[in-house]
């Protein structure tokens, strides 16, 4: 029964370290026409019209950016071979994002813009995290969703650093700084 039972455990063990092969992919989704979201693109910047949501709070602010990142993951085994496949997207709410009337502004647009451009830092960050990560079968699941939420608290970080830093973009001289280190960023990341 001993033997058995170190066989077995053999055996499932190997089961999870069998040869895994990750593919992780940005994908540059475009939206239908009438699309409530739009995804990170570069080279297409936010404009006012996209700003479609009700103005609510805080009170203090002009506008709101609403943005995030997602993934779908799939793993097929077949042969003794695992292929993990992670597609990750960054996108824009439409209908979340608000501008108080009379308040638009090229200004305030940027500020704006560099809502979603940090979003786009960090989904970076979150695809060079996953193909740093040792994916096994066994352990996909959890350490994909670890890493997503270490991203998401990191992307949160970096958001209110920005308006608490900036004061919402009130303070032109720390807006500039930052305006700086977000293009910086962008300028140093793969293009996609």
């Amino acid at each position: 029964m001993k033997k058995f039972f170190f066989l077995f455990f053999i055996i499932t063990s190997f089961t999870g370290f069998a040869q895994v092969s990750v593919s992780v992919n940005w994908t540059p989704h475009i939206p239908l026409p009438n699309s409530d979201t739009i995804f990170y693109n570069p080279s297409r910047k936010l404009i006012w019209p996209d700003f479609k949501g009700t103005p609510g709070s805080p009170a203090e602010a002009l506008a709101v950016t609403s943005s995030g990142l997602g993934y779908s993951a799939a793993m097929k085994s077949w042969n003794g071979k695992t292929t993990i496949d992670i597609t990750v997207y960054c996108y824009f709410s439409k209908q979340s994002s608000w501008v108080r009337k009379g308040r638009e502004s090229e200004y305030a647009l940027n500020h704006e813009q560099h809502h979603f451009d940090i979003t786009y830092i960090t989904t970076n960050l979150f695809i060079q995290k996953l193909k740093d990560a040792k994916f096994t079968r066994n352990n996909y699941g959890e350490l994909v969703e670890k890493i997503y939420k270490e991203c998401c608290r990191e992307l949160e970080k970096m958001q209110n650093d920005y308006d608490g830093q900036t004061k919402n973009g009130q303070l032109k001289n720390i807006q500039a700084q930052w305006n700086g280190k977000i293009n910086e960023q962008l300028d140093l990341l793969p293009n996609q």
